[in-house]
């Protein structure tokens, strides 16, 4: 299945994309694909018997409808850097011998086509396509063997950065990767069962219609199942987590000399499977 959210922000609805592509609303279903949702394994199934039933006859939501993140704010947004073997290469970074782990401000969490806010006084904002997952069942202590089984889905997930935050400022990631529209998600989250394969997913970014990153995620340095085991010694992964997996070369920092955006720039990327988003870059406004 293909999980959505649509409507205003603030507002928004729980919905499905069908195998045909069209939109229906899902609030009938009773609930919204959040931390409550993925917490019970069985959701997910009487989700996909309601669809079976209801699909023909729910309301149907229009193209061009806002769509909202695909999951509803969850506890926790991780996220892993310099993941991919040849994004490190680019950075001119040792090869991680061990996952890099920050936290995403989860109120930095939007639709996946709303503008992308470029801070206040920021001179430095880059993109990043990233493949991120949902965490579908609680996970404390997971050996790597298991670990897939706490996996719901998969979504499309854009972990923008303001590079001088992030770097300059006291190195401490966390600043740089927050700010308010830096993560957009989606447009729907597709559900395990969906993707075949998610360590070989065909991954781009487009600046101005100009490809930057063309990338695959088998370039993945640490896998799914590593990334759930081993996030799971160092805390409780809860239901509706998001964790996003890091980014192929082709960021605007690791060009010479640097390119970064600016109000009126268009930012678009998609994954394999997952479908694409598009983001026009603002300034930022009191």
């Amino acid at each position: 299945m293909k999980l959505l959210r649509f409507g205003h922000a603030g507002e928004e609805k729980p919905g499905l994309q069908l195998e045909d592509g069209s939109w229906i609303d899902a609030s009938d279903f009773g609930m919204d694909w959040d931390h409550k949702f993925f917490a019970d394994t069985s959701n997910l199934e009487r989700l996909r018997a309601w669809a079976l039933v209801n699909a023909d006859s729910a309301p149907e939501v229009k193209k061009g409808t806002r769509l909202g993140s695909a999951v509803a704010r969850p506890g926790k947004l991780v996220c892993i850097g310099l993941n991919f073997s040849d994004h490190a290469e680019e950075a001119g970074m040792d090869i991680p011998t061990e996952p890099i782990v920050f936290f995403k401000a989860t109120s930095a969490m939007c639709g996946p086509n709303d503008n992308v806010v470029i801070p206040k006084s920021s001179e430095k904002t880059d993109w990043e396509v990233e493949l991120a997952f949902v965490v579908g069942k609680k996970a404390s202590y997971v050996p790597e063997e298991e670990a897939l089984d706490h996996v719901a889905g998969y979504v499309l997930h854009n972990d923008y950065s303001e590079r001088e935050f992030q770097i300059e400022r006291g190195g401490q990631w966390v600043k740089g990767k927050s700010c308010d529209t830096f993560a957009p998600l989606g447009p729907f989250l597709a559900t395990a069962d969906e993707i075949e394969n998610p360590e070989n997913l065909k991954m781009w970014l487009k600046v101005n219609g100009e490809t930057v990153q063309n990338g695959n995620t088998n370039k993945l340095i640490f896998g799914i199942a590593h990334l759930v085991s081993y996030l799971s010694q160092f805390m409780t992964l809860e239901p509706g987590d998001v964790v996003s997996t890091g980014t192929p070369p082709g960021v605007g920092l690791g060009f010479d000399p640097p390119r970064y955006l600016k109000p009126g720039d268009i930012v678009e990327l998609g994954i394999d499977g997952l479908g694409d988003s598009r983001q026009v870059a603002e300034a930022y406004k009191q």
